[in-house]
């Protein structure tokens, strides 16, 4: 073989070595299956912000200026059942932006009023102008006030309604005579439960019948309703009577008032039924006052 040749055929070999070479250092082709931008992860709302409510359970958010008894009259119930379904100690005190429940919890019925109506239980005010039809209540202040129990407030409880005038008697006709005495024999007694608790002067101002709730509580004796609201702290319903120019006798706690004020009623009638508002059981809290201070009514009842 000449030179020539061998040299030809030294350069054949060494380039197929090195096309081998590189063969090897070739890497295969990586397939990205990634599509499209990553996604966002999902933000989960954290379960503690979330309120939770049956489907039929409304809410209500506490506005600059809202009162208990305004946002009652809003969604058709008393505000005594709106400070029982929120647990509220003193439901004067409202918190702007504080959520209350406004329908009542599972299982429990209530009779609703006509939403914009005076809610039960509110101190009647003179002062509040009449609802636009059609429109929602307009608020220009405080539309019922709860006051502690003290002697002046209970003497502004229990100052009889104010009544039409009667026209004056012709001269000639003789004064009416002064009403009887409110007797221990015109006394009956208001319910028929157990008394568990008894008459303590400068404590217990009365004394405590036991019952379940919506027993009849009745007029212990005829006389003209002078008082019936929620407004006196420490009585949840009241209905006050007054029988003459000496007596007056109280119901107190009860779950629902049947009478209104100005409403004469007789001895035995219905005048309301047994519960326990601001009261830590179903009971009748009974009171006679003769002249304003409170009397042993069991000195009055007749015996058992």
């Amino acid at each position: 073989m000449s030179m020539t040749s061998k040299i030809k055929h030294g350069l054949l070999y060494l380039s197929v070595l090195l096309l081998g070479g590189c063969a090897a250092n070739v890497s295969a082709p990586v397939s990205d299956r990634r599509v499209g931008p990553e996604a966002t992860p999902e933000v989960v709302t954290p379960e503690s912000a979330v309120i939770p409510a049956p489907a039929s359970a409304r809410y209500y958010v506490v506005q600059p200026g809202d009162t208990l008894n305004r946002i009652a009259q809003m969604f058709g119930h008393s505000y005594a059942d709106l400070a029982q379904w929120n647990q509220l100690t003193d439901p004067d005190q409202l918190a702007v932006g504080q959520t209350l429940r406004v329908s009542p919890p599972d299982g429990v019925t209530v009779t609703p009023i006509a939403v914009g109506a005076p809610a039960i239980g509110a101190m009647p005010s003179s002062a509040a102008p009449a609802p636009v039809p059609g429109g929602p209540a307009v608020k220009t202040g405080p539309l019922a006030t709860v006051e502690p129990y003290s002697d002046a407030a209970w003497a502004k409880a229990s100052k009889p309604p104010a009544a039409v005038e009667p026209p004056p008697p012709p001269a000639a006709s003789a004064a009416p005579a002064p009403a009887a005495a409110v007797t221990g024999a015109d006394w009956m007694w208001p319910a028929s439960g157990k008394v568990v608790s008894t008459f303590n002067n400068g404590q217990a101002k009365g004394i405590d019948i036991a019952g379940k709730p919506g027993d009849a509580v009745q007029a212990a004796s005829g006389g003209r309703v002078v008082y019936a609201g929620a407004g006196l702290r420490g009585y949840g319903k009241l209905v006050i009577i007054k029988h003459d120019a000496d007596f007056l006798s109280a119901y107190a706690h009860n779950r629902a008032l049947l009478v209104k004020e100005g409403q004469s009623v007789t001895k035995g009638q219905k005048i309301a039924e047994l519960g326990n508002t601001d009261a830590d059981r179903p009971k009748l809290h009974f009171e006679i006052r003769r002249r304003g201070k409170p009397v042993d009514p069991l000195q009055y009842l007749p015996k058992r």
